[in-house]
């Protein structure tokens, strides 16, 4: 497949027109103060199953052929992607499989099947996910949709920066919550065209910085499974087709303790009210705790998602 561009972006954005939500995009005048910048929550945590995945997802599915529906779709994930292809085939009208890691959040899991996805386990310490997705696809003759090295995928999770930048205009900086790098990768190509001037910077956990060393390195670097709150981010290496667009269009990727996580979980809760998982919260914690210098800045900032586990939540921010 060839790499995505911004044409890809706007077409994923006319494609999932009517089916994702379009997410509001909040401010806080606390924040501004504590920055001294002027911040945009585009707030992911209100998408359809809860996360920008949904955008990749449902983009990646609408373009099955006849056949790719009739067979099925088949992916990995921890939980969010999951969630978003279980909803998307549900809504398409097709079977779908996830191979999820035995310690996902439980409401991820459950969450997935009740969208009518098929759960199967595997162990993320033991066993590589990539080689599972490749086996089953084989046998079973699914399409294997991707978490993030997928064209179609980093389209659609690019137009939540589309919104965002259509909505509030021009930004300084654009800051964007990095796993496998989906979301960073489209949000690039979208601020690229929308919004040249503007800074794209990547954020990850301290624990998991792949990405981080990939970007100054000048190639994808794969590191163990990391040890963060933000299982959303605990992806080992970027994809290729994602790592293209980011060594051309990411000015750096910085990263956050988990403390900061937390911290930024109880910000959002407390003076935003509203719910966002740790890995949700990586691009806000880098604003709010200095990791990119903001001041006198418009930031937008991505929001990735706000599936967490009420009691894992209240145990974090307690």
């Amino acid at each position: 497949m060839n790499e995505p561009t911004y044409a890809d972006v706007s077409a994923a954005a006319e494609r999932i027109a009517g089916a994702a939500h379009r997410t509001p995009v909040l401010t806080s005048r606390t924040a501004d103060r504590m920055t001294g910048a002027t911040l945009f929550f585009k707030c992911e945590n209100f998408q359809r199953m809860g996360a920008f995945k949904f955008r990749g997802a449902y983009n990646a599915i609408a373009q099955f052929t006849p056949e790719q529906r009739a067979a099925g779709v088949l992916t990995y994930s921890s939980g969010n992607h999951a969630q978003a292809i279980a909803l998307s085939a549900s809504l398409a009208g097709i079977r779908s499989a996830i191979i999820m890691p035995h310690d996902a959040p439980a409401l991820k899991v459950r969450a997935t099947r009740e969208y009518g996805g098929e759960v199967i386990f595997y162990d993320r310490y033991q066993e590589d996910r990539e080689e599972i997705g490749r086996r089953l696809s084989q046998e079973r003759g699914m399409t294997l949709i991707p978490p993030y090295d997928h064209p179609h995928v980093i389209a659609g999770q690019g137009t939540a920066a589309k919104e965002l930048i259509e909505e509030v205009g021009e930004l300084d900086l654009l800051l964007v919550c990095l796993g496998g790098g989906g979301l960073l990768a489209g949000s690039a190509l979208a601020a690229a065209a929308l919004s040249p001037n503007c800074q794209v910077i990547g954020v990850e956990p301290e624990a998991g910085n792949d990405g981080q060393q990939s970007l100054r390195g000048g190639e994808i670097v794969t590191i163990d499974v990391p040890d963060t709150i933000a299982d959303g981010a605990k992806t080992t290496h970027l994809g290729v087709h994602n790592f293209a667009v980011i060594r051309r269009r990411v000015a750096d990727i910085v990263t956050v303790s988990d403390a900061q996580l937390v911290d930024t979980m109880k910000f959002c809760a407390e003076r935003m009210k509203m719910v966002v998982e740790p890995t949700g919260c990586l691009a806000a914690a880098a604003a709010l705790h200095g990791a990119v210098p903001v001041a006198g800045k418009r930031v937008g900032i991505l929001v990735s998602g706000g599936n967490v586990d009420l009691s894992a939540f209240a145990r974090y921010v307690g």
